[in-house]
């Protein structure tokens, strides 16, 4: 048995309950509701546990180099670690949440600090569950959290082929609050479930997708199609789902993605390419608007980052501070030449939006100029995790506006959206776009070389040999000099930027 020395725990119910589960040598998840929550809980634990197994030293190690430049939450999860505790959240790097995960698995790591996403998708060898907020903030303030979450969290203890039995443990600072949650969760039933059609966005997807592959092309056919669905069976009101749906087509007709002829549907070159690429409709009018703007001015690789942040898709967007408001409003006055989207005005509700999407253009602007992951937990409160699914969303929504400037046939505007999108990838500066096609070369390593005068191909051709070692490695130094000497080895395209 794994010998740990436990210092005497604070009175907080989560860190006696959590010390509790180290002295019984087994493992709980504790549940709170916010990433600060999770990481502040972890820490608290961690300083008062002393871990004798040396195996955490090397997991702590692991999960601190898992990006290039170490961030203050790279550093904490990397303490948490060293004792056998961790926090999971949306804003770790995905190499951090695999290495906990596996960890916990093998028993290694006894306690994880939690958003609730980690109550959904995986089995886990938790004897206790700890919940320690039940509340959650939302459009309405702070508010007890859904039946269902509740028994997704709770239903995380003792897994059958882990534990013969669980326990799950909700914290309740009073007696009427203790009461609440009995009554709620323990005696409540779970919500009714809904049909995801009933949401604008899925609808107008879905329908555009039937259409596209010609499942159906009348609106007969199309009513008889939506007549079988769950949101019909739950909706109950046939005249009131044709209506929405005759809506839904008049928009996606309006903007140019089906057009009828005869009583029949068929999709536009540019509709068959908005349903492949499996993006919302809306969005995609968003940006034929917004491209025919740019190709009447003076664009600029800023003008479609605010437009791809300007999106749905790209929500929770990075939110204005109130102390930031003037400074962003005067951000947004010195873009004002080369933004695409239009501003609305500053008493319109759709403004705090416009400003919010305004900043994030700015978040990953400075990511492309080759800001590191610190810098951006500073200034943006952006952590690493949810950075990398920023740019993932962003890539995709830039290549979708490659895809629509094409067939609109506006060529122009095909190289500054490539750009764009080669430098989100990248997240380096134009100068660095030859030195990144090279393998196992990203940005810190292209600008070693780029500092040292090695700016082509050409040079790392000529560059000799023992120079590289020293700024990349002496692997690395071999497999550049290899590429630079058989072209054809030079796999990395610059993804349609030419």
């Amino acid at each position: 048995m794994e010998k740990r020395k436990i210092q005497t725990p604070f009175d907080e119910p989560v860190l006696s309950l959590a010390f509790d589960t180290l002295k019984l040598n087994k493992q709980c998840l504790i549940f709170v509701n916010t990433k600060r929550s999770a990481e502040k809980t972890a820490e608290e634990i961690a300083k008062n546990v002393t871990a004798e197994n040396p195996d955490l030293l090397t997991i702590a190690l692991d999960a601190k180099s898992a990006l290039s430049s170490p961030t203050h939450q790279c550093e904490r999860l990397s303490f948490c670690l060293r004792k056998g505790i961790a926090f999971h959240h949306s804003g770790l790097a995905a190499k951090q949440r695999e290495i906990i995960e596996e960890k916990f698995k093998e028993g290694v790591v006894k306690i994880i600090c939690c958003t609730p996403t980690l109550a959904y998708g995986l089995d886990l060898p938790a004897f206790r569950v700890i919940i320690k907020d039940l509340k959650r903030f939302g459009r309405q303030g702070l508010a007890w959290i859904p039946v269902l979450d509740y028994l997704q969290q709770a239903g995380r203890a003792g897994r059958p082929k882990y534990d013969s039995r669980g326990e799950a443990i909700a914290i309740a600072q009073t007696d009427s609050e203790k009461e609440k949650i009995i009554d709620l969760y323990i005696h409540g039933e779970p919500e009714p479930i809904h049909s995801k059609l009933a949401v604008e966005p899925a609808l107008r997807m879905y329908l555009l997708s039937l259409i596209a592959t010609e499942m159906v092309s009348s609106k007969k056919e199309i009513f008889l199609f939506f007549e079988k669905t769950f949101w019909a069976h739950q909706y109950q009101d046939s005249s009131r789902l044709e209506t929405i749906i005759e809506r839904m087509l008049e928009l996606l007709e309006e903007w140019e993605f089906i057009r009828e002829n005869e009583e029949q549907y068929r999709a536009t070159p540019l509709g068959n390419r908005v349903s492949q690429l499996y993006i919302d409709p809306f969005t995609a009018f968003q940006m034929t608007e917004c491209l025919r703007r740019a190709a009447s001015k003076t664009v600029d690789t800023f003008s479609f980052l605010q437009m791809i942040s300007y999106t749905l898709e790209m929500r929770p967007l990075v939110k204005v501070k109130t102390k930031e408001f003037e400074e962003i409003q005067t951000q947004v006055a010195s873009f004002h030449e080369v933004l695409i989207t239009e501003e609305p005005g500053p008493f319109d509700a759709e403004y705090d939006e416009f400003l919010d999407s305004f900043k994030t253009a700015l978040m990953l602007h400075e990511w492309m100029n080759e800001q590191t992951e610190e810098f951006l937990l500073e200034n943006f409160s952006v952590r690493p995790g949810e950075l990398q699914a920023k740019l993932d969303i962003a890539e995709w929504l830039l290549y979708t506006a490659q895809e629509m400037s094409t067939l609109m046939h506006f060529q122009s505007l095909h190289r500054h959206i490539a750009k764009a999108r080669f430098r989100i990838k990248y997240g380096a500066k134009e100068e660095l776009f030859a030195l990144l096609r090279l393998e196992n070369i990203g940005r810190v390593r292209a600008r070693k070389l780029f500092a040292q005068g090695i700016k082509d191909l050409g040079d790392v051709k000529k560059a000799d040999i023992e120079v590289l070692a020293r700024l990349l490695g002496k692997g690395i130094a071999q497999s550049v000099k290899k590429q630079v000497g058989q072209p054809e080895l030079l796999t990395k395209t610059l993804e349609g930027f030419t």
